[in-house]
């Protein structure tokens, strides 16, 4: 499912090796040819007696013209044809192999071990050479090693180079500080320094780049000019040219990465299609198909696995963030953590599959399948196990506690903390669960002066303002003889049981058992349907309704009042009339009238 894109397969290794070696062949002829030339010109002067053995100077020579030149150089060993032929003042210099050491002349501490060996070292000191051509173009370079035909061949003036392996460091001319172990190791570094290649193939077509690290067969293979990357595994950084500052650990780590910078990639094909900047991946197929996308973090089993684009992702676990392509600012810690989403920008999810089918923006998904199944929906905030596991589409939701707002789908502006909502609601908070919580304590409201309508609770828990608009109302009659009922209730004093008031402060009120056999709709019942409390408001409302009944009897009787005043005012009146009457006929004189 994931084969690699071998671009520098073995067979084009192979060629690579095939033309090296053809071209190194027509070296090894030209300098042959040389050296016959040598051979078959006029000699010179040579140490006396002819090359056998020992002489003075602790200088040792076996072979033809070995140490020809010699004529102040001590402690030297020349075995060979030609070995140190050009030498004269030179010091402890070991040779061995045909034309090795051929133009020293006045290099100390050297020591080539094989055919044409060092062959151009004049005045470079401290040089260790073993293979045919080893360093064979060296001429004031030190301090270098090369160990295996061809190691160092072009070598000229580079200093404190490594080479082990066939061609390793083949090119190199004035880099120094080069470490090269393995076949073909840096072959085309020219003057890139500090470079460390281990493995067939490492660092192959380096040329200037430096501060480099490559540690498997064909690891930065194509590297040029990069600078201080770092690569360990089979094609780790097999495909970069100019990226700086990388570090690849793992088969194809970083594979295809030719010019991006400051990456990071650790495990089997992490960040194998990478071309961009300032990505982390640790885990296999990490960040695998990542391209241009930057500031990305991945840490897992093919976290982030489809990321292309995306930028500032953090994903954190097996398959987090794996079908992510151009979506940014996205945080996934926990297996499957957002899983799905392929555009959805600035979501955080922490917890095994938590937003693992998301594809909605601003959301916040902590604990496992914490909002599991959204979709579309945004803004959504859950926190805790199976936290909005249902919801698909709803937006600005907010739960808080395991399986809170579990049962909402579509609705939005929810807020359920420790609770499991309703499907489809809006708008909606739900505090605790009936039966589970059982005792409130909210600070700030006892003793905090406020106007407003009394707040209401039923037994369902839903909390409100009793509303009085006829806009709430149904069947609206006079209460008429209903409120006599109250006529029936007994008013008592007492005090609440100590656990509910320690300090036994007295009560005035009613027993709600006793108003309930007066009128079951004055009390209120609880969530088991127990008696619970009495309906005070409705008590005063009928109180009222008694009080207006009483006020217009009063009012009756005033107005009879009235008209008896009235009428007694009137009835003075005639009868002060009368008696006026009375009085005046008393007071005049009787006449008796003479019949006769």
């Amino acid at each position: 499912m994931y084969a690699l894109n071998d671009p520098l397969s073995v067979k084009t290794i192979a060629d690579l090796n095939f033309v090296s070696r053809s071209c190194l062949w027509r070296v090894f002829l030209l300098v042959s040819l040389t050296l016959v030339c040598f051979a078959l010109s006029p000699p010179g002067r040579a140490v006396l007696p002819p090359p056998d053995g020992g002489y003075l100077g602790g200088n040792t020579a076996e072979g033809d013209d070995a140490l020809f030149s010699l004529t102040t150089g001590t402690e030297n060993t020349a075995i060979g044809s030609q070995a140190l032929y050009s030498n004269t003042d030179g010091f402890q210099n070991t040779a061995t192999g045909l034309g090795a050491l051929y133009s020293n002349t006045i290099g100390n501490v050297n020591t080539a071990d094989g055919y044409s060996a060092l062959l151009s070292n004049t005045t470079g000191d401290n040089n260790t050479a073993n293979g045919s051509f080893a360093l064979q173009a060296n001429t004031t370079g030190h301090e270098n090693t090369a160990n295996g035909s061809f190691a160092l061949y072009s070598n000229t003036i580079g200093i404190a180079n490594t080479a082990t392996g066939q061609a390793a460091l083949a090119s190199n001319t004035e880099g120094g500080g080069n470490t090269a172990i393995g076949q073909s190791t840096l072959f085309k570094n020219t003057t890139g320094g500090l470079n460390t290649a281990t493995g067939s193939g490492a660092l192959y077509s380096n040329t200037t780049g430096n501060g480099n690290t490559a540690n498997g067969a064909q690891v930065l293979v194509n590297n040029t000019t990069g600078d201080e990357n770092t690569a360990s595994g089979f094609q780790a950084l097999n495909n970069n040219t100019t990226g700086g500052d990388n570090t690849a650990t793992g088969l194809a780590a970083l594979n295809s990465n030719t010019t991006g910078n400051n990456n990071t990639a650790t495990g089997n094909q992490a960040l194998y299609s990478n071309t961009a900047d300032n990505n982390t991946a640790t885990g296999a197929f990490a960040l695998f198909s990542n391209t241009t996308g930057q500031q990305n973090t991945a840490d897992g089993l093919q976290a982030l696995f489809s990321n292309t684009t995306g930028s500032a992702n953090t994903a954190t676990g097996n398959n987090a963030l794996y079908n992510n392509s151009t979506a940014g600012q996205n945080t996934a810690t926990g297996q499957g953590a957002l899983f799905s989403n392929t555009t959805g920008d600035r979501n955080t999810a922490v917890g095994t599959f938590a937003l693992v089918v998301s594809n909605g923006k601003n959301n916040t998904g902590i604990g496992n399948n914490a909002l599991r199944n959204n979709t579309t929906g945004n803004h959504n905030t859950a926190s805790g196990v199976d936290a909005l596991v249902n919801n698909t589409s709803g937006s600005a939701n907010i739960a808080l506690g395991i399986s809170a707002g579990g049962n909402l789908t579509t609705g939005g502006n929810n807020i359920d903390i420790g609770n499991a909502g309703a499907a489809g609601e809006s708008g909606t908070i739900r505090i605790g669960t009936t039966g589970t919580q059982t005792k409130t304590f909210v600070a700030g409201i006892n003793g905090a002066a406020v106007t407003g309508a009394a707040v209401k609770v039923n037994a369902a828990g839903h909390l409100g303002t009793a509303p009085s608009s006829a806009r709430f109302k149904d069947a609206i009659k006079p209460m008429d003889k209903a409120s006599e009922a109250i006529l029936g209730l007994k008013p008592v004093t007492f005090h609440y049981k100590k656990e509910l008031d320690p300090e036994g402060i007295p009560q005035f009120g009613l027993v709600a058992e006793e108003v309930e056999k007066v009128n079951p709709d004055l009390v209120a019942r609880d969530d088991e349907g127990k008696v619970y409390t009495v309906r005070y408001e409705a008590v005063n409302a009928m109180l009222l309704n008694e009080f207006l009944k009483e006020h217009r009897t009063v009012e009756e009787l005033k107005a009879t009042v009235v008209k008896q005043e009235k009428a007694i005012k009137a009835l003075t009146a005639g009868l002060q009339k009368v008696s006026e009457q009375i009085e005046l006929s008393r007071s005049t004189p009787q006449l008796v009238g003479n019949t006769h």
